[in-house]
């Protein structure tokens, strides 16, 4: 009886000295866990809030090319698309009084030819149109509290095809078209010809500026509760600051709290982080 009492007993201390030593561990982990961040520095600066239009493309003129008399298209010699020069032969139709040589009336790109060799061509309708594309009109519409903002001869930053141009604003209608927006021409230059009409253009337009403010990226911004926060790196410590946000841009977010210009705000990592969590900062700006 008694070496089974023993045996029991010597259970029972090593199960409490195991669980001292599983709880020692987890202490001394916790005491070491180090979470990496990146940080970038908040700025004193103004923050410009940015509205997008988005316009077509089309050529800044055009000449239709119209046919004398109607008849056969006897032959050929350009393609939708192809650049050419004023006087360059376009097209020979047969007629009954005779054959009729048909010439670009100036340089530029051939547009809406729809015939081919063989087919009856009229007179009543172009038989193709020249567009030049050394300049692009773009074409937008806009809202009244919109047009306001926009002046003839402002110039802005456009993207279209994946590339940034710089447009002139050209004309800017005081009356609004039958829908109720407001006509606004822009135009740029395509002396490369990279851009094509019918082509999407956005055209940024600043709206409203925050003056004199504390600029930090806005993946530094977290919301929880209806609360807005950011984590600051104190003391190698992440220190959690709650902040009225005044207004947010896609990359960058005007706020207002106990942040100063020169912080290091926590732009990633944050994930799960907590107030007082020891930080290790491993990049940043």
């Amino acid at each position: 009886m008694k070496r089974w009492m023993i045996g029991i007993t010597a259970v029972f201390l090593i199960g409490i000295l195991a669980a001292c030593n599983q709880d020692e561990d987890t202490n001394q982990e916790e005491e070491k866990r180090v979470i990496p961040v990146e940080t970038q520095e908040a700025k004193n600066d103004n923050l410009v809030i940015e509205r997008s239009l988005y316009g077509r493309a089309a050529a800044s003129s055009t000449s239709p090319i119209m046919l004398q008399a109607a008849g056969e298209l006897d032959s050929l010699e350009v393609e939708n698309g192809e650049m050419v020069e004023e006087d360059d032969l376009i097209a020979t139709i047969s007629t009954p009084a005779g054959n009729q040589n048909i010439r670009a009336s100036r340089d530029g790109e051939v547009t809406q030819l729809r015939a081919a060799e063989g087919d009856m061509v009229s007179a009543e309708e172009p038989f193709a149109v020249i567009a030049d594309l050394d300049e692009l009109k773009l074409n937008f519409t806009v809202t009244s509290d919109v047009v306001g903002l926009l002046k003839t001869g402002d110039t802005y930053q456009v993207e279209a095809a994946d590339k940034e141009y710089e447009a002139e604003i050209s004309s800017v209608d005081s009356m609004p078209g039958e829908n109720g927006l407001y006509p606004v021409q822009a135009t740029l230059s395509n002396e490369e010809k990279d851009l094509l009409p019918g082509v999407i253009a956005s055209m940024k337009i600043p709206e409203e500026t925050i003056s004199d403010a504390i600029i930090v990226p806005t993946e530094a911004v977290n919301e929880e509760n209806e609360e807005s926060f950011v984590f600051l790196v104190k003391d190698n410590k992440a220190e959690r600051v709650v902040v009225t946000v005044l207004e947010t841009q896609s990359e960058n977010t005007a706020i207002e709290g106990d942040v100063s210009e020169g912080d290091q705000i926590i732009v990633s990592g944050h994930l799960g982080l907590t107030d007082g969590d020891q930080v290790s900062v491993t990049g940043g700006e």
